[in-house]
């Protein structure tokens, strides 16, 4: 498939104080953007200047939620390259996301290399200041004129790009936790294994009442039982019990993050027993009570790793780490944001070179 460029004649500036980008609020000069309707499949694959979209009201995504999303980070690294971290495996997981919400499968080659390209359009805009990355987000939306629930025919695929510092405030200091007893996120059979737009709707209710009380993100349990531990909202999670390290299985309601996949296998290739099993609210509270839980973490694309320093499950507030993050949680944090950066040797080809800067 061949990829127009456009390139825009009023770039923007660029922000000056990197330790004031936040996160995703600020936008590269350029977006790919690529359609699909039924005669032509995927095609009209462009680069051009970001701005607005032109839908229609009736535009079916607006009123049933028939879209997904990806999230994964380019680096700049001290040797002068943009790179990547594990690419492939986002475009495989909007495709199981496309798969599950009736949207046509992108070629996933093809949707590299259209980033790669952005990227090296908009490489000045990957931040330089230690900590600080660029954001890339990939989206598929339905984009049909009708009003009626069936898959729609025309979509639009998008990727955009956000210059970003770090997503907590607090950086690497622990951040509370709020477990959710009242409302559920997803059930097995759900699309709560996969990254659909309609999902973090869903959470926004739970996530309100947790930062009223002052936590920074709320933790999930099963759908059916509301018994077993699944994923913090923005995170996949980790318990250090005792020698082994646990984190909830994929059962079909949890999404498989990619970070969190490359968190297991760097604690095993380092040697530390890592177990994926459901996870009773009954046996953490346990746990922590006879001084087997160690230590917590969250891990994702946006934050790497986030230290659990407070945990709260109904009357129970539970203290972790004295207010400090975990030994295991920063060797995972020093090593993977070391891979990404390219300051430490990366064994597993996970670092994907896009270009030099």
């Amino acid at each position: 498939m061949e990829l127009s460029v456009t390139l825009t004649k009023q770039p923007k500036q660029k922000p000056a104080d990197e330790s004031k980008l936040g996160f995703g609020k600020i936008f590269t000069d350029h977006m790919f953007v690529m359609d699909y309707d039924p005669e032509h499949g995927w095609h009209n694959a462009q680069i051009v200047p970001y701005g607005p979209l032109e839908i229609l009201p009736a535009c079916t995504s607006l009123h049933y939620s028939q879209s997904v999303f990806e999230g994964l980070k380019a680096y700049r690294t001290k040797t002068g390259e943009i790179r990547l971290f594990r690419p492939t495996e986002n475009f495989k997981r909007l495709n199981n996301s496309n798969r599950r919400l009736c949207i046509p499968e992108i070629d996933e080659a093809f949707a590299l290399e259209a980033l790669k390209k952005l990227l090296e359009i908009d490489r000045e805009w990957v931040p330089k200041s230690p900590g600080t990355s660029l954001y890339v987000r990939p989206f598929v939306f339905a984009t049909e004129e009708f009003l009626g629930v069936h898959p729609s025919s025309h979509y639009k695929f998008i990727i955009i790009l956000s210059p970003s510092g770090a997503y907590y405030a607090s950086g690497l200091n622990p951040v509370g936790i709020y477990v959710e007893r009242h409302y559920v996120r997803a059930v097995r059979g759900g699309t709560g294994e996969v990254k659909a737009g309609a999902n973090y709707a869903i959470s926004l209710k739970a996530q309100d009442e947790a930062e009223k009380e002052g936590y920074s993100q709320v933790l999930w349990l099963d759908g059916v039982e509301q018994k077993y531990i699944e994923e913090v909202g923005a995170m996949n999670v980790f318990f250090v019990i005792g020698d082994e390290i646990v984190t909830p299985a994929l059962r079909g309601s949890i999404l498989p993050g990619i970070t969190r996949k490359s968190a297991i296998e760097l604690l095993q290739h380092w040697g530390y027993q890592v177990v994926e099993r459901p996870l009773a609210v009954d046996e953490l509270t346990e746990a922590y009570r006879d001084g087997r839980l160690r230590e917590a973490f969250g891990t994702g694309t946006a934050a790497v790793i986030s230290p659990i320093g407070k945990l709260k499950i109904d009357d129970l507030v539970m203290e972790l780490g004295g207010g400090k993050i975990g030994e295991i949680s920063q060797k995972l944090y020093d090593n993977l944001t070391g891979i990404q950066w390219g300051e430490l040797a990366d064994p597993f080809g996970w670092s994907v070179k896009v270009c030099d800067v």
